[in-house]
């Protein structure tokens, strides 16, 4: 993005005084921001989102140094949501899946979503525009019973369709251009499912196509995957962006009990529709 707003700029629209953000930048390097051949700093609008980030894990209590360093993790991996969750959470397992297998788990997590999730935040990635339309029926359903709902695909521009989802560009050749995902967030319902397509497939039949799947039901590690999506909405429209950090922290935490039902009631549904699907 580009930076052209001054310091006053930014501490006027974050509330963090000038003389912090110095401080910031002295001891933590954060943020980093562009200097004119006067020596004079300029800021773009991610610098000014990623501030209010840590404004926002400072008040969940989280230490300055530890709250700079989650911000600092919005930029690596920034176009691969796949990547984000990799680097944030190696914890999480990947499973080699077929494109007909990740499918059907992607119609469970949407449905079992949608049965149980209250006004969630919604976001997917389809790839190509194709694969998108041949879903968009279900989306619209889905994107009724959301706050809000935001697809990716390499769309021709930035649409938002009255009673569907917003539809925003990706390019081809972005890391983002190679996944499948769906991600859920609400404050009675997390999850995130999310598959990256290896290179060097050429040829293979379109639902033998192999994806390295990952999915969680944690509450951060979707709101790590919802910030990801959202930091790639801000490229297309930084208000959009704006807007969807405000709501996605405000949403409180579900404890390890609910997890736990989520968990297991997802699980369910997803080996209901793999067989149903052929088991394949």
């Amino acid at each position: 993005m580009t930076a052209t707003l001054r310091i006053r700029d930014v501490a006027e629209r974050t509330g963090v005084s000038e003389a912090t953000l110095r401080m910031w930048e002295s001891r933590h390097g954060f943020p980093a921001p562009e200097r004119l051949p006067s020596g004079h700093r300029r800021y773009s609008e991610a610098d000014v989102e990623l501030v209010a980030r840590v404004l926002t894990d400072r008040q969940r209590g989280l230490s300055l140094a530890a709250a700079i360093e989650r911000a600092r993790g919005t930029r690596p991996g920034g176009d691969s949501v796949f990547a984000a969750l990799r680097e944030r959470r190696p914890n999480l397992q990947v499973h080699p899946l077929r494109k007909r297998t990740l499918l059907a788990m992607s119609r469970a997590v949407e449905d079992e979503s949608c049965a149980r999730a209250e006004r969630p935040l919604l976001f997917a990635s389809f790839q190509r525009e194709r694969h998108y339309r041949e879903s968009e029926r279900r989306w619209r359903d889905l994107a009724a019973t959301a706050e809000r709902a935001v697809v990716f695909a390499d769309f021709s521009r930035q649409r938002h369709p009255d009673g569907g989802p917003i539809e925003l560009p990706i390019d081809a050749g972005e890391r983002i251009g190679r996944e499948w995902s769906v991600i859920c967030e609400a404050t009675d319902h997390a999850v995130c499912l999310v598959g990256w397509e290896p290179p060097g497939q050429q040829g293979v039949p379109e639902p033998d196509r192999l994806f390295e799947t990952i999915w969680t039901v944690e509450r951060e590690g979707t709101q790590d995957a919802a910030g990801i999506c959202i930091e790639l909405a801000g490229r297309s429209s930084p208000a959009l962006a704006r807007d969807l950090r405000t709501r996605l922290d405000t949403r409180r935490s579900v404890g390890a009990e609910g997890e736990l039902s989520r968990a297991v009631a997802l699980t369910n549904r997803m080996v209901a529709y793999v067989a149903a699907d052929g088991g394949r």
